[in-house]
């Protein structure tokens, strides 16, 4: 395994991205979106900080989410320093063993950003790793993108490759199919199955679409089968290949649209969802309601019958 060697400094937190003044696409946008490409942290907590009064255009606070910003005409800071957006930038890396994919490490351990050329921009990373595992990760500054990739709705895909100890059987497999009860909940494997057997372990390819902290070795763990070796080898439409440990490439353009095509259809995916079971409470709400018209029509035809009755009986 090649060492890695530190090739970025500390990254201060919300640093702006001066020095790089490429636009990806000219005209107002949303002014938390314009934040998030930026780099500065993820839509969702580019929000936070508007709503807390830390971002100003044209030196005047703004607090109202959906404002709009054009970063050619106007100028925007961030805690009192000013951003301009720089060009978005996509890496992937080959994660060895003993590398964290924190931004902040204050024992010095070499970070999984320290892998990528220098960048001004502040990095995210896609799908973190445990310090002990390995492989695929996906490191950029379109922090939309990166929010997207990593949200379990889009049910995108990391593909494993795990060595067990021992030799797992049909009955284990179907067990991380079905589920595996932990602190949190119950958890289940997208896909599992037998890649490679040996004497004395076993290599399992595992599918996740939702992970969860150290969720592989906690399964297998209580199944009886501790993880000696875990590697990521694909995300999404990803491929890991013969990347060498511990080195960085771009994505190529092809990669890229693969990636957005596959967060826009998830996204297209979750809003017709949301839209059939909307359509679907309607539905039964209206069938409530025809339900208790058809009980009130039945009683008061139940009552002129009644009265009916009565007339009769009197003549």
């Amino acid at each position: 395994m090649q060492k890695a060697k530190r090739r970025r400094q500390a990254s201060t937190p919300l640093q702006g991205t001066e020095g790089k003044n490429v636009s990806t696409q000219s005209g107002p946008e949303r002014l938390q979106k314009v934040l998030a490409a930026a780099g500065i942290a993820s839509r969702r907590e580019c929000e936070k900080l508007i709503l807390e009064g830390r971002v100003e255009i044209d030196q005047q606070v703004v607090t109202k989410l959906g404002t709009k910003v054009d970063l050619e005409e106007q100028s925007v800071r961030v805690d009192g320093v000013p951003i301009v957006r720089s060009q978005q930038v996509y890496y992937m890396i080959n994660k060895p063993k003993g590398v964290v994919c924190t931004h902040r490490d204050p024992a010095g351990r070499i970070r999984i950003v320290d892998l990528v050329p220098d960048e001004t921009a502040r990095m995210f990373s896609v799908g973190r790793l445990d310090r002990e595992s390995e492989g695929l990760i996906l490191l950029t500054n379109d922090g939309g993108l990166a929010q997207e990739l990593a949200h379990p709705r889009y049910g995108v895909e990391k593909t494993y490759h795990v060595q067990v100890a021992g030799l797992p059987g049909r009955t284990v497999l179907q067990r991380l199919r079905d589920g595996v009860q932990l602190a949190e909940g119950k958890v289940a494997v997208a896909g599992v199955r037998t890649k490679r057997a040996h004497k004395q372990s076993t290599v399992l390819e595992i599918i996740l679409r939702e992970g969860k902290n150290r969720e592989i070795r906690r399964m297998l763990a209580s199944l009886g089968h501790k993880v000696q070796r875990l590697k990521r080898v694909g995300l999404g439409p990803l491929k890991l290949g013969k990347l060498p440990q511990g080195e960085a490439r771009p994505l190529e353009q092809g990669e890229l649209s693969a990636l957005k095509h596959l967060v826009s259809g998830g996204s297209q995916k979750v809003n017709k969802n949301r839209s059939k079971g909307a359509n679907k409470g309607k539905a039964i709400q209206s069938g409530s309601r025809d339900t208790r018209s058809a009980r009130g029509s039945k009683k008061s035809k139940s009552r002129t019958f009644k009265k009916k009755t009565r007339t009769q009986k009197k003549r």
